[in-house]
């Protein structure tokens, strides 16, 4: 080998550029951010990250909250339990499954109906409406469940006085309406309380909705297109990123559905397991009869499932989602 040829082998590693270093202001500033992240990093670690960790460890393990020091490593038994021997985990999440069906597309069109209605021209006092609206989700939702069992009671509620009085169906007494007992009512009845914490949902409708150009419904209005067809053509298309977004974390949270039924029936399952939402099984499991380990994996099987149907969900997206820079 020539001097030459190895001069040209040395010269790439001579012209090579070093990474420059970070000045004093730069570096200065990274530890100031560090800082001030320090709490958030700290608290993520302890209350979410060791916990996430922790509950993997107990779903291997025949842990019992009464007896803590009998506790043992038993593999993956919990899982077979709960995927191939236990019924109750099937009808669970059919019932979740089925009352989100209900509830969901009921809940995002009535914030849809709201928002179109306060977005309009024609409607006056705007603020005033959007104040009330949005006021409920202030309520604790444990004060909110007892006031709506006051208002369904089947004897003194004044949603069945108002059907027998005003409008002569036979609603109070024995034979009355049992809006909580009838297992054909219990999901419309759940529901109906889901959406008096809507304003959340609507808020966001509502902003979307203001981001729509005017001018497409000026052009619309110029070829003779209706309100039906602006809504359906215009609106809803514009604002599908919003409505993809509500219907994401409204799945997410009807999979963690818990406090409402809890309130109602302790979590009993009543009327006719009807309200044995996987939540619910899940706590009666883990802190009714002390059964963590097998808790634990109950937990993960709502975290794994749920984390299926949001990846279903962003899949589903690009055949009905369209955002304003092209990309759907």
């Amino acid at each position: 080998m020539t001097a030459a040829t190895t001069e040209k082998l040395v010269e790439p590693a001579k012209t090579k550029k070093k990474k420059p270093k970070r000045g004093r202001i730069e570096r200065e500033q990274m530890k100031w951010g560090f800082i001030f992240l320090s709490p958030w990093l700290v608290g993520i670690t302890i209350f979410t990250i060791v916990p996430f960790i922790a509950s993997f460890f107990f779903s291997m393990m025949d842990f019992n909250l009464a007896n803590p020091e009998d506790a043992q490593f038993i593999g993956l038994a919990n899982w077979q339990r709960a995927i191939f021997n236990d019924p109750n985990v099937y009808e669970s999440f059919g019932v979740t499954f089925l009352f989100a069906i209900i509830s969901l597309p009921i809940g995002m069109a009535f914030a849809l109906y709201l928002a179109v209605l306060l977005n309009s021209k024609s409607v006056r006092g705007k603020a005033f409406f959007r104040t009330m609206f949005f006021m409920p989700t202030m309520i604790p939702l444990v004060a909110a469940v007892l006031i709506w069992q006051g208002v369904f009671n089947e004897q003194t509620g004044w949603f069945n006085l108002l059907l027998e009085n005003v409008f002569g169906i036979p609603a109070l007494g024995v034979d009355g309406i049992r809006w909580f007992a009838n297992p054909n009512l219990i999901y419309i009845t759940l529901t109906f309380i889901g959406l008096w914490g809507i304003g959340n949902m609507m808020m966001i409708t509502l902003a979307g909705l203001q981001g729509v150009p005017t001018e497409m419904y000026e052009a619309a209005e110029i070829d003779g297109a209706g309100w039906w067809k602006q809504l359906i053509n215009i609106t809803i298309p514009m604002i599908s990123p919003v409505i993809f977004y509500n219907l994401v974390l409204g799945a997410i949270a009807l999979m963690q559905y818990f406090l409402v039924p809890f309130v109602l029936n302790g979590g009993s399952g009543f009327p006719d397991g009807k309200t044995n939402f996987v939540g619910i099984y899940f706590f009666n499991q883990a802190f009714r009869f002390f059964n963590m380990g097998y808790g634990a994996t109950l937990a993960w099987l709502i975290f794994i499932v749920s984390l299926v149907l949001t990846v279903v969900l962003f899949g589903s997206a690009r055949y009905w989602v369209y955002y304003g820079g092209g990309e759907d």
